[in-house]
């Protein structure tokens, strides 16, 4: 949803694969809905109520289209570097211009001037989007400002439900909604920080190759299990769960289970817990949505792990 996170931490540089979601199938945008035309992708986002894949420079969506958002613009066809799903709308970064489309309720498929050039980094997740140009921020959509704090020499951003994230100097800056303290940094993330990622009303953040966590935890959410502790390369806030991608590219997700976005680790090995969905090593980028998740596997990895 928030972004896709790969091996290389790069959305648009991981090798080309399969996407593979799991969890809901609400709007089609689950297993077995998969378009051919996004097999051999390079990066992959998981929405609320769509998916998005970039495969050659060009977006393919799935999913619900009330919205029109899985009906991909022209000028996202081509030239496109990197993508983000929100709830139901979609954003493309094509020659450091952003493109939106999809729902706007809030203004969020309209892009200001300001973002239409020079951007180097995207997110969104329900009704807002972040970019980022020349190290600052830009907002746009429910939320449409930002903390002098973030003005200039940020590196990395996420947009969670109705909070913004920036990465500065290897640290968290937060801002928006505080309702569950997703926004309240704690001392551990405001140094030595290499990604972040925003979700409902919680943050997640990676450092030293585990994960930190804070905000709402009605779901088990910011309770990081010991599979997130260690070896993680990747990480991605869904809207009550989080996906993280290890170093030996496998897959470990937990928080909220309501549509099997974290599946039933209770009576099998926390690492098995993919085999009926195809999410088999090896993965080069996870993505998390609203009770959804997607992978970029490889082609040859088996269906059943």
């Amino acid at each position: 949803m928030i972004a896709t996170v790969s091996l290389s931490g790069i959305a648009h540089a991981a090798p080309s694969g399969e996407p593979r979601p799991w969890g809901s199938n609400d709007y089609q945008q689950g297993q077995g809905t998969v378009p051919p035309s996004a097999f051999g992708a390079s990066a992959v986002s998981a929405g609320g109520l769509t998916h998005l894949a970039l495969k050659d420079g060009g977006v393919v969506a799935w999913g619900n289209n009330n919205y029109g958002q899985a009906t991909v613009p022209a000028a996202a066809t081509s030239g496109v570097s990197a993508i983000a799903a929100g709830w139901a709308h979609g954003l493309a970064l094509k020659n450091g211009g952003v493109i939106a489309w999809g729902n706007g309720f809030y203004g969020q498929n309209v892009v200001p001037a300001a973002a239409t050039s020079g951007v180097t980094a995207i997110s969104t997740s329900a009704y807002f989007n972040l970019a980022l140009k020349n190290g600052g921020v830009l907002s746009w959509g429910s939320r449409t400002t930002v903390p002098a704090t973030v003005s200039s020499g940020v590196t990395a951003i996420s947009a969670g439900v109705d909070h913004g994230l920036a990465l500065k100097n290897g640290g968290v800056i937060g801002w928006g909604s505080n309702a569950k303290g997703q926004i309240t940094v704690p001392a551990a993330a405001t140094s030595g920080v290499t990604a972040i990622s925003g979700g409902f009303r919680h943050s997640i953040a990676l450092k030293n190759g585990g994960v930190l966590a804070w905000g709402d935890n009605t779901y088990g959410q910011t309770s990081v299990p010991p599979e997130a502790q260690s070896d993680v390369v990747a990480i991605d806030a869904g809207y009550n769960h989080n996906v993280v991608l290890k170093a030996d590219g496998s897959v470990f997700a937990w928080g909220s289970n309501l549509k099997q976005e974290s599946r039933d680790t209770s009576s099998e090995p926390p690492m098995d817990m993919w085999k009926f969905s195809g999410v088999c090593a090896p993965v080069y980028a996870v993505s998390a949505g609203d009770g959804t998740g997607v992978a970029l596997v490889d082609p040859s990895a088996p269906q059943f792990c």
